[in-house]
């Protein structure tokens, strides 16, 4: 599927200047939740910036209030319109857009001016440095809603903060704050929230200012160090996704939270 051009981007924003790209999530009456639309711009963002060579270092962010709220609960996780598993015939892949923020060979800092939760956890993973604001928070919500997380809750997460933790966030689905991120290592630094993008902008000039030819080079060694195969942990992960959401936990878990009372999970 051909990539969507920049100029008709309607939930993303993208700019370079000075050698950085700037991409930001821009859905704010929805948090910056992702419908298929918004992942699609982000596949299509990364994969332009990682082609640019004007863009020597990438930015990620979301307009204010939020980094990212995950995917758009109402418009896509009813469960209604994935009740079904899959056939044997079904050829999963990795999330596209999962797939274009990892493969991009820029680096990328993810400036997380506020809520990361569900897929915007993940988003805020795949970059290769994370600086918060006070108000950032941090969930990986996949467990609550009868599901698991994207590549990056297992391929990223305990490379960052080790297995135990990784275990913790991802077994219990609770919040962390920004505090709590610095302490166990998932973000850089926590800045006031009105400086978070300028700290980010910081860091990038002093990125950028490096030879491109060595950064890209020195992107794909980092990659090459990672353990595991992250395309074949993506399809995966998306097909044990598709086969959860035919279940009536992952049901209750989204009536659940739409109704906003504690759910009643029962093993099917």
């Amino acid at each position: 599927m051909a990539l969507i051009p920049v100029q008709d981007f309607q939930h993303t924003l993208y700019e370079v200047r000075r050698h950085i790209c700037r991409i930001t999530l821009n859905r704010p009456e929805r948090r910056n939740a992702l419908n298929p639309r918004a992942y699609a711009e982000i596949e299509a963002a990364f994969r332009h910036a990682s082609a640019d060579p004007e863009a020597r270092c990438v930015i990620v962010t979301g307009a204010d209030p939020s980094f990212c709220s995950g995917e758009d609960v109402k418009e896509m996780m009813t469960g209604e319109a994935r009740s079904e598993p899959a056939t044997p015939r079904v050829k999963f892949e990795p999330t596209p857009a999962a797939m274009a923020v990892i493969e991009c060979d820029k680096p990328v800092i993810a400036a997380v001016n506020g809520p990361a939760m569900g897929w915007g956890m993940e988003l805020a993973l795949y970059a290769d440095i994370r600086i918060a604001s006070e108000k950032a928070v941090f969930a990986e919500l996949f467990v609550k809603r009868g599901l698991v997380c994207d590549v990056g809750g297992f391929w990223k997460l305990p490379s960052i903060v080790g297995y135990s933790v990784a275990a913790e966030l991802l077994f219990t689905g609770d919040p962390i704050n920004a505090k709590e991120a610095v302490r166990i290592g998932l973000v850089r630094e926590i800045t006031a929230h009105q400086d978070v993008v300028r700290a980010a902008e910081y860091l990038a000039g002093r990125i950028a200012s490096n030879p491109p030819l060595a950064l890209v080079a020195m992107k794909q060694g980092l990659r090459r160090a990672s353990p595991g195969d992250p395309r074949e942990l993506g399809a995966w992960a998306i097909e044990t996704i598709y086969r959860l959401f035919a279940t009536e936990d992952h049901r209750e878990g989204v009536k659940s939270f739409l109704e906003k009372r504690s759910p009643v999970f029962v093993g099917r």
